[in-house]
């Protein structure tokens, strides 16, 4: 390659790289923003609110989990992708148990109908679906090396859960009419399905399963 060809290659991979995180920054942040001039969060505590901005960013961190484990996030190392991956993971908990939290100390009778599913509100049972699975993954992982999971045990076990998260959060998502804008929290929502579906099923796991030999 010559060298004008050389420049006009890293000029081409620079412009995609900065549309690609101009992009995820905006479907994180444009659902926050919209979010935050809700007129449904006038008069509200600032504990439910707090409540309802951490099952928002929860949402956004979701899209997160796939581009950091898939290596799709361009001009970030993979090794660096693969570090920060636990620790999105761990803030993903962390603001799920806020937002569960939050709507706890605002009202108990609505979690503790929606913790038993006995809650008259669709969305509910689709969250706490998703909350007890992201609860298992997170004991999977603290608890792999005592398990002693073989590698493409962990991968399957691992990409199931994710999946059942990603599908009840999306479905309990869209399902809710809150302070979320419906534009922004559909395409964040679309997002974080489609790239999770594309790294679970793209994975080298399946394909190893579906080409072992029979015993």
């Amino acid at each position: 390659m010559n060298h004008p060809d050389k420049m006009r290659s890293t000029k081409h991979k620079l412009g995609r790289s900065v549309l690609f995180w101009c992009a995820l920054v905006a479907a994180i942040a444009l659902p926050l923003l919209f979010a935050a001039m809700s007129p449904l969060i006038a008069w509200r505590s600032p504990v439910y609110i707090a409540a309802c901005f951490a099952g928002t960013f929860s949402l956004g961190l979701l899209l997160l989990q796939p581009l950091l484990i898939g290596d799709y996030m361009p001009s970030l190392p993979n090794h660096l992708a693969r570090r920060a991956h636990p620790f999105v993971g761990a803030l993903l908990l962390v603001a799920v148990v806020v937002h569960v939290g939050g709507l706890w100390i605002t009202s108990p009778p609505d979690v503790i109908d929606a913790l038993t599913f006995t809650s008259p509100t669709p969305f509910s049972n689709w969250g706490v679906v998703a909350m007890w699975a992201l609860f298992a993954t997170t004991a999977l992982a603290m608890f792999r090396r005592r398990l002693q999971l073989r590698a493409r045990n962990w991968s399957i076990a691992h990409s199931l859960l994710a999946l059942v998260i990603v599908i009840g959060t999306v479905v309990h998502a869209i399902l809710i009419e809150g302070m979320m804008e419906t534009f922004s929290k559909i395409i964040l929502c679309m997002l974080v399905l489609t790239v999770t579906i594309k790294l679970i099923f793209g994975l080298r796991v399946w394909s190893n399963l579906r080409t072992s030999p029979k015993r």
